[in-house]
């Protein structure tokens, strides 16, 4: 599925429009081109202050969040590089704390395009290529960078061994490309993802993991013992005990003291936060204070993870006192932890979804069937995507999330409204509410 971005500043638009022309116009696995685009621009990758580098199929773009909020808290200055963005492309990259700004990423893209002739690169090595020349050029204490699909062969993992590795909740996704037939790989699905994974693992580098099945942790395991690397494991190192909306966290060196009390609603939320703390207890250097630590977990925030919206012209649409939850979730994985939230939920769900055309509507649907009262499918602008008739017979579809929520009978008392199955959905919803993300 292509990559692509649009901007309102026509400097940059530029250089995207240059990008798309150039680019192969879909997503690529390899390190070859990203090495030689940051060996043309003088390897900036090399001089990136403390890194974190994040993984996995789930939870890993609030788990950065969550480092980075913690780190903040502290009062230190941080990078980050995130993907996708939902709304605007300064989303991907913070410089020092904030969005990078149109001029500047006017100039870094054609400064990287520049180099990138003739490479082939696609959309996301050159921004990748971009993001690392703004944080070698920019002073700052931390960078926090996320894998953007798979890990051993992203084009973030040119980097150096970072401070620490963390991977997330692992699952099935972008089959395509983690499951393409390759000699010396797992053939077990869920087994090959996890190996794609713990490909971040780098000599030198600390590594922080959740609590996965036996075949999972196992291979997990094996690359980092390969790498000569001990893994900081949930269950085993640190745990996250929840105590209704917060939760402790403590390791093998003792508790924090007090709860830790999340910003961001679900369970899993509670298990992102933890593999942030674990990381950053791992991570030589600075280590924040408890209050540090419960300061950034209570702060942080990643649009569009069981987000609530605010009254806005959408939210308009509905019944007064109508509850709207968005969720960017479009995997099966993520499908279950959206179940999760909502089984204690006495009100039923109508769900307006829309998904891209290489993801399985039944990720979402069949978790969350118990609790449907209705299924409208919407376009998922600009991409290609599945019709209502992927959904079953009771779907119904309809042109826009606009005309979707207009024509919903809602009963604010009896019912919520969610919309899910696609980041790329979520962001035309904050843009359309009027919720930039910041």
């Amino acid at each position: 599925m292509p990559d692509h971005a649009h901007s309102s500043d026509p400097e940059v638009q530029a250089q995207l429009d240059r990008l798309a022309a150039l680019s192969p116009g879909r997503d690529i696995l390899g390190l070859e081109r990203i090495a030689e685009l940051c060996e043309r621009l003088g390897n900036p990758q090399e001089r990136l202050p403390r890194t974190f580098h994040v993984a996995g199929t789930n939870g890993k773009g609030s788990t950065c969040t969550y480092i980075r909020a913690i780190l903040e808290a502290q009062g230190r200055r941080v990078h980050a590089y995130t993907s996708p963005h939902l709304v605007r492309f300064n989303e991907r990259i913070r410089l020092a704390g904030r969005l990078i700004d149109d001029a500047l990423l006017a100039a870094l893209l054609a400064e990287v395009l520049d180099e990138a002739e003739g490479l082939h690169a696609s959309f996301f090595e050159v921004t990748t290529a971009a993001a690392f020349l703004a944080f070698a050029r920019t002073p700052a204490d931390d960078c926090i960078i996320e894998v953007g699909l798979g890990g051993r062969l992203d084009a973030t993992n040119i980097i150096p061994p970072p401070a620490a590795c963390g991977i997330a909740s692992l699952g099935i996704d972008h089959e395509a490309f983690l499951l393409a037939p390759e000699d010396g790989t797992p053939s077990e699905p869920a087994t090959r993802i996890a190996w794609e994974k713990a490909g971040i693992v780098k000599p030198g580098a600390a590594l922080a993991t959740l609590a996965y099945p036996p075949p999972l942790g196992h291979i997990i395991a094996a690359r980092a013992e390969a790498a000569g690397v001990s893994p900081f494991v949930e269950g085993d190192a640190w745990s996250v005990e929840p105590a209704g909306d917060a939760f402790r966290w403590t390791s093998m060196d003792g508790a924090l003291p007090g709860l830790l009390r999340p910003r961001m609603a679900g369970a899993h939320q509670m298990r992102n936060a933890g593999l942030a703390i674990a990381m950053l207890h791992l991570a030589p250097g600075a280590k924040p204070d408890a209050e540090a630590i419960a300061k950034g977990v209570a702060n942080a925030f990643w649009p569009a993870r069981l987000q609530r919206l605010k009254g806005g012209p959408l939210v308009a649409l509905l019944p007064p006192a109508t509850e709207v939850w968005l969720d960017g979730a479009h995997n099966a994985d993520a499908g279950i932890q959206l179940a999760r939230h909502f089984e204690t939920e006495p009100r039923r769900i109508h769900l307006v979804t829309g998904m891209l055309a290489n993801k399985h509507p039944q990720a979402i649907l069949a978790p969350l069937a118990p609790r449907l009262a209705s299924v409208t499918v919407v376009p998922v602008p600009g991409h290609d995507h599945h019709d209502a008739a992927a959904f079953g017979p009771d779907a119904r579809q309809a042109q826009s999330v606009e005309a979707a929520l207009a024509r919903l009978s809602v009963d604010p008392a009896e019912e919520i409204v969610l919309v899910a199955g696609s980041l790329y959905l979520a962001g035309t919803v904050l843009e359309l509410n009027g919720e930039l993300p910041e």
